[in-house]
């Protein structure tokens, strides 16, 4: 077959969606070499994390010829060339399809990450949550089938755009690799000196903003036992200003360090050194840096109500996303049982086997054969 893909955030962005779009290319490009990929994308620059690009002969990067207006491509103008690129099937990686895909003949595929847009509008400008929705929705109506890439995420669908659960299926994402591989004890010192990190202390990674909740973390340090710091990985947002002003009333300024800019192949040791990995978030598609750390061996608690608890299995912990003092519990617990620590640690190696690359990929080929 001959699938085409939307690249743009495969190229242009290195965060959740950008993650999402490189995994999934490398993943069915390497298990499935059968078929050829075609990358369309509006531009294309520089990105150590498309390094792979090169391993594969069956990947082929697309993008427009003669046409000014880049974004205008992308949304409707890519169809032509989808078609004189004799493309099989179609699949658009974030939220959305291009105008008139639907009468092109090809097939095609959305993968939705989630409905935040709607869950929190408030986090949202009017104009923005209008044209999520429009697009959203459209690519739903449109296409051949929908991945959905957590059971909450196929949920919400159905509740809130009302779409029907028979189109949707729930196919997770996978981690780097890197995640898997344990540090040398060289490299784990290395990666503590270059950020000066302490000895012992608690690991958050993902934005900081509002919905990931970091405020209900900071605001049960006070009753974690030993003073044991806790390390802060992500990019600011105006989030972090309310953070630091309830740090600083309360005097807790020396328990937080925040590191911002960490370089993505610094991560895993980050990871393995930290004595717990705590990830508060009211709500997420799917919370891949859960699973980054159950596959790097370090111990998760998580906040209920979303779709946590998919990704981090069973022997993870979970709590109230509005108790400060149920997480300082549970922190307390999981730091002072070392027997607890490890059966965390056993149990969530053995669960994130679940999402190793050539089984979710088989996943992705059997839908795309069905089409």
């Amino acid at each position: 077959m001959k699938i085409g893909y939307d690249a743009k955030r495969a190229f242009l962005n290195n965060t959740g969606l950008g993650n999402y779009s490189r995994w999934l290319v490398k993943a069915l490009a390497q298990h499935h070499p059968e078929n050829t990929y075609y990358l369309y994308t509006p531009k294309v620059k520089p990105n150590q994390r498309l390094g792979f690009l090169q391993q594969f002969s069956n990947i082929k990067t697309i993008t427009p010829v003669g046409k000014l207006i880049k974004s205008w491509w992308r949304s409707k103008g890519i169809v032509e060339d989808l078609q004189r690129d004799d493309i099989d099937i179609y699949h658009g990686l974030s939220h959305e399809l291009p105008i008139g895909i639907g009468e092109s003949g090809i097939k095609s595929v959305v993968t939705v990450h989630d409905l935040i847009f709607m869950r929190f509008p408030e986090q949202f400008g009017r104009v923005s949550r209008t044209i999520y929705r429009l697009k959203v929705a459209k690519a739903c109506a449109v296409a051949d089938n929908i991945i959905a890439i957590s059971k909450k995420t196929k949920d919400d669908l159905v509740e809130l755009l009302d779409i029907n659960p028979a189109k949707i299926k729930v196919i997770y994402q996978g981690c780097d690799p890197i995640f898997k591989i344990e540090q040398s004890t060289e490299q784990r010192k290395t990666v503590a000196e270059k950020y000066n990190l302490p000895i012992d202390f608690i690991l958050s990674v993902g934005t900081i903003e509002e919905r990931k909740n970091l405020l209900l973390l900071v605001k049960a340090l006070p009753t974690v036992e030993n003073n044991i710091p806790l390390v802060v990985v992500g990019k600011p947002t105006k989030y972090l200003k309310l953070v630091k002003e309830y740090l600083s009333t309360n005097n807790l300024n020396n328990r937080v360090i925040f590191l911002h800019g960490v370089e993505f192949a610094d991560l895993p040791a980050i990871y393995q050194l930290a004595k717990v990995f705590v990830y508060p978030s009211r709500y997420e598609g799917f919370g891949i840096p859960v699973l980054e750390a159950i596959t790097s061996g370090t111990p998760v608690i998580a906040a209920k109500g979303s779709c946590l608890e998919e990704a981090g299995g069973d022997n993870s912990v979970y709590v109230d996303p509005n108790d400060a003092i149920d997480l300082a519990d549970k922190l307390n617990v999981v730091l002072s049982y070392e027997q607890l620590r490890k059966k965390m640690i056993t149990k969530g190696k053995e669960y994130s086997l679940n999402f190793e690359d050539a089984k979710l990929a088989d996943q992705l080929m059997q839908l795309y054969k069905s089409l």
